[in-house]
């Protein structure tokens, strides 16, 4: 008899609730089918592993799904001097998996957002960004999410968040076009109303490194 179904730990900041997770015993069963439907034989030597191995992968590819936006940004800094411009992390490297294909898409983040009052430590954007991408998304979905839980918790005068990403399921499959490359934006409060405020930002992410 299969083991029973478990539930997904509820995670605060979605709306995943209700969600049920199979045993790793389903999971590495439907790589095998997996494997078969591939044209492959599971049980050849080479891939008896093998599914164990991909479940092991699932895990940590898909751990964003065991973390809380909310719980990454809860900590944040008061003591910043007065300070209230803009706050930027450009070309943080991220990964994820094409919700329609669930193949790998791979680029860079870039961050802004002006303070009221208090900031958050540098690495929790970086965090922020695993959080959401190590599941399944579009890449218009990871942006949004990103940028909306920064004004969610953290309340700044605006927020600026863009994604550059090579899809895999571009470039590796139906029309097999390798590094082109998607740009997505969004922009809140101050960078959304203020023209010159979103074009500082675009010009600091593209100016060249030092």
């Amino acid at each position: 008899m299969d083991a029973p179904i478990k539930k997904l730990t509820a995670v605060p900041s979605d709306d995943r609730k209700g969600v049920v997770r199979p045993s790793r015993a389903e999971a590495e069963a439907a790589v095998r089918t997996l494997i078969a439907f591939a044209g492959d034989d599971p049980a050849r030597e080479g891939l008896l592993d093998t599914p164990k191995r991909v479940v092991s992968a699932y895990e940590e590819l898909f751990g964003g799904y065991r973390e809380s936006a909310d719980d990454v940004l809860d900590r944040t800094f008061s003591e910043t001097g007065g300070y209230d411009d803009m706050v930027l992390v450009r070309d943080i490297p991220f990964h994820s998996h094409c919700e329609h294909h669930m193949m790998p898409f791979v680029g860079k983040a870039h961050i802004a957002y002006l303070p009221i009052e208090r900031v958050v430590g540098l690495s929790k954007l970086a965090r922020l960004i695993n959080v959401f991408s190590l599941r399944l998304q579009t890449q218009e979905h990871l942006n949004s999410q990103i940028a909306s839980s920064i004004e969610k918790v953290l309340r700044p005068r605006g927020v600026a968040v863009m994604l550059e990403a090579e899809h895999t399921c571009m470039s590796m499959r139906g029309v097999a076009k390798s590094g082109s490359s998607t740009i997505t934006s969004q922009y809140l409060g101050t960078f959304r109303d203020d023209p010159n405020a979103q074009a500082r930002f675009i010009s600091l992410v593209r100016s060249p490194q030092r």
